[in-house]
């Protein structure tokens, strides 16, 4: 038995086949008629557009029709869907459909012939998109450059390799139940009992359970606060326990830093780590312990799993684009901006206002999020209205452009030190009670720093506080009482 596609011409000999097989697609369409368990073997991944013949899309679209009313598929109960059907017809009519079933193999190898055909179609997709590129490379339209051209095929390639994984679709309650289960199941058996990339700061990951697959973190601050230093601090942990813990746990991560260069980053987390300061650092003024355990520290740093872009200006489409090719190439775990408000657009944005353009920069962020399951931290500014109040403790309103950002955030932080802001009102020594009040209260709060989680979509909002030594940007656990060792009495 055979047929010849219906696109065939004498042309076609001539030139390359795009790659199909027509027997293979006849083999599965005779096995699911023979027996429709078949369908249900390769109906989650194959759709009737992974067939190549025309009439076979058809069919196999006609066959889910009857198989979800319950009823029975057969050659006998396919009839009157094609009876006027003219490419039928020219193959013997309804008779073909009992000609495919005489001649399919066993029902066994269904499925593999259900791949085969997936695998052909994502060929052929392959085919399209590469005669896309260069199509359009010959005859570009006028307001698209080359790096957009590059952007949007490596998401159409990104989308291709995505839908090999034979996923997506619905999935039954019991297989969502399942996978809750088995989720919950390893943070009984970690040592440290959490669901998602560990922030390295107890109470915090205490709160949030880690940092979440797919979500939006927002994390924002005035500026001094220190949100860039405590974003390295999130970033170089979760590193360092991929690194630790060979890949069972924290993330590889990808870090765009838009203000600030990969060196000047790289200082920071050397500084951090080292416990030196960074001031020293860039004055020179370093002595012999301090290069000693820079040396010591570097050494460790150079293969951890932290990967920095310090491309300025770069729009939503080029971060995608860029973990796109990041995940695809090693691995991704956890991407961190530094910071939202320098992201752009799409040039058919940028004559919008600067609101519009925020609104889709952050629905972008929350899409990329979700494409990768990965958690996505994006440092945000707040307005100045935070500064010019008595109580400057940053509330959601404070965010700007802040509807949108408030709105697809899965969670959003403040970094709040009360020091920064106190420090400015020094009394005159010349009052000695209210000086000494101030100085008792400097006395208190310095060095220390509240996370405020203010948003927070899977569970309660709290006030963290943490520890700051300033001249390493380092942020650290407070002693817990729980965690102090037992006095004698």
């Amino acid at each position: 038995m055979s047929m010849q596609p219906a696109d065939k011409t004498d042309a076609d000999d001539r030139l390359r086949q795009v790659p199909f097989d027509v027997e293979a697609e006849q083999a599965l369409l005779g096995a699911i008629l023979i027996n429709n368990d078949a369908f249900e073997r390769v109906a989650s991944f194959l759709a009737p557009e992974h067939f190549h013949e025309p009439l076979h899309q058809r069919i196999f679209e006609a066959i889910g029709r009857v198989v979800r009313k319950g009823q029975l598929a057969s050659p006998v109960t396919l009839r009157p869907f094609f009876s006027l059907d003219a490419a039928m017809k020219e193959v013997g009519g309804a008779d073909y459909l009992a000609e495919i079933v005489r001649h399919s193999p066993s029902v066994i190898n269904a499925a593999d012939y259900g791949r085969m055909i997936f695998d052909l179609a994502q060929r052929r997709e392959l085919i399209r998109v590469g005669e896309d590129i260069v199509n359009v490379a010959y005859d570009p339209p006028i307001d698209l450059s080359p790096a957009e051209q590059i952007e949007e095929a490596e998401k159409q390639l990104y989308q291709i390799a995505e839908k090999s994984r034979f996923g997506g679709g619905f999935r039954s309650f019991k297989s969502a139940v399942t996978g809750a289960i088995e989720v919950a199941e390893r943070a009984y058996q970690s040592p440290s009992h959490i669901t998602g990339v560990p922030t390295g700061f107890f109470d915090l990951d205490n709160l949030l359970g880690g940092l979440q697959k797919s979500d939006l973190i927002i994390l924002a601050a005035r500026p001094g606060m220190g949100k860039t230093s405590f974003a390295t601090n999130l970033a170089f942990h979760a590193a360092r326990e991929w690194m630790r813990t060979g890949g069972e746990a924290g993330a590889r991560v990808a870090f765009f830093s838009l203000e600030m260069s990969a060196e000047q980053l790289a200082t920071r987390i050397l500084a951090e780590q080292a416990e030196v300061s960074g001031s020293k650092i860039r004055r020179g003024k370093i002595e012999e312990r301090d290069m000693q355990s820079l040396i010591r520290v570097s050494t460790e740093l150079e293969q951890l799993p932290l990967f920095i872009d310090d491309t300025g200006g770069l729009s939503i489409a080029q971060v995608a684009a860029r973990c796109r090719r990041l995940k695809r190439a090693g691995g991704l775990g956890m991407i961190v901006v530094d910071y939202l408000q320098l992201l752009t657009g799409t040039s058919s944005k940028k004559s919008e206002n600067r609101v519009q353009e925020v609104t889709e920069i952050t629905k972008g962020l929350k899409t990329l999020a979700k494409e990768l399951a990965v958690p996505l931290i994006a440092l945000s500014q707040l307005s100045r209205s935070v500064d010019a109040r008595d109580d400057k403790r940053p509330v959601l309103a404070d965010l700007r452009e802040s509807g949108s950002i408030e709105q697809d955030a899965d969670i959003v932080m403040f970094i709040f030190r009360e020091a920064y802001y106190l420090e400015t009102k020094e009394p005159s020594m010349d009052d000695p009670v209210e000086y000494q009040k101030w100085r008792e209260k400097m006395d208190r709060i310095h060095g220390l720093s509240d996370i405020l989680v203010e948003k927070h979509r899977h569970g309660p909002t709290a006030k963290i506080t943490l520890r700051f030594e300033k001249q390493f940007t380092r942020f650290f656990d407070l002693a817990r009482e729980d965690a102090l060792p037992a006095q004698n009495g």
